[in-house]
C-alpha cells in the first residue's frame, strides 16, 4: 500500500507514533449525544485564536514535517504544499486541513488529502484511500486531546 509510505514518515516521529498508539481509546470519548459537563466544554473552547487551539496546535505540530502554502487560524485552514516521503519518491501528497467548530470534538475536524503519482515525466492525479484520511485525522484528534490533557496537568 504505498499511501501509506505517507503515514509511515509521520509515524517515525515519536509522538506520532505514541499518537497511533492511543487513537483507538482516544476516539471512545468522541460524540455520543451526552451532554458534557461544564469544565470539559470550558477546556474545549477556543481562546486568542478563531478556532479550537488544540485541534490547531496539533493540526501544525501533525503536518510540520510537510511544507505549508496557507496556514488561516481565524478561519481554520491549514493547506500543505504536495510532499514527497524521500523513501517513495514517485508518490506525492497534499492535505488540507479545516477546522469546523471552536469545541474539540471529532466532528469539528475535517481531513483532505490529494495524491499524485510520477507517470511519463510528469505527475498524475491517483486516488486516495479513506483509511489514509482517516488515519491523519485519528492522529490530529490524539493530539489535541494529549494536549488538552497537559495544560491541566501542567
Amino acid at each position: 500500500m504505498p499511501q501509506f509510505s505517507f503515514l509511515a514518515r509521520l509515524g517515525r516521529r515519536p509522538a506520532a507514533l505514541a499518537l497511533l498508539g492511543v487513537a483507538a481509546l482516544g476516539l471512545a470519548g468522541c460524540g455520543g449525544g451526552k451532554e458534557r459537563p461544564k469544565a470539559d466544554l470550558a477546556a474545549s473552547q477556543v481562546t486568542t485564536i478563531g478556532v479550537n487551539s488544540y485541534l490547531w496546535r496539533a493540526s501544525l505540530d501533525s503536518l510540520s514535517f510537510m511544507p505549508l502554502l496557507q496556514a488561516d487560524s481565524s478561519g481554520g485552514v491549514i493547506i500543505t504544499d504536495w510532499y514527497a516521503n524521500p523513501s517513495n519518491p514517485n508518490e506525492r501528497m497534499k492535505v488540507t486541513v479545516s477546522i469546523l467548530d471552536q469545541d474539540l470534538r471529532a466532528d469539528a475536524l475535517r481531513v483532505a488529502a490529494s495524491r499524485q503519482v510520477a507517470q511519463g515525466g510528469g505527475w498524475v492525479d491517483a486516488p486516495v484511500q479513506a483509511a489514509t484520511v482517516q488515519k491523519l485525522e485519528e492522529i490530529i484528534l490524539t493530539r489535541a486531546r494529549d494536549l488538552r490533557r497537559s495544560a491541566f496537568e501542567g
